[in-house]
């Protein structure tokens, strides 16, 4: 007998797709590249996303942009930082 729910990966593959073939289409050539990156965002942290019993997968989907667009703030910050700190020398 095979499984009658998809796994979370199948299924965030497939919410994806969907707004690809919608949302991501309607976008210019340069809106699209960060639209594709934000899926990879998505993709990244599928498997924290996998246990986190979640109804709605969009949730998940945009809780993983945040963790990578926070991730990259944090890492900004550190570097200006050092560059402040360089300046006040």
């Amino acid at each position: 007998m095979g499984r009658t729910v998809p796994t979370f990966r199948t299924a965030l593959e497939s919410e994806i797709q969907s707004w690809v073939q919608s949302y991501g289409q309607a976008l210019r050539r340069d809106d699209r590249k960060i639209f594709d990156k934000l899926m990879d965002f998505c993709r990244n942290h599928a498997d924290a996303g996998s246990v986190s019993n979640r109804l709605v997968i969009f949730e998940i989907m945009v809780m993983n942009i945040l963790l990578e667009l926070q991730k990259q703030i944090n890492v900004l910050n550190k570097k200006l930082e050092v560059i402040t700190e360089k300046l006040e020398i």
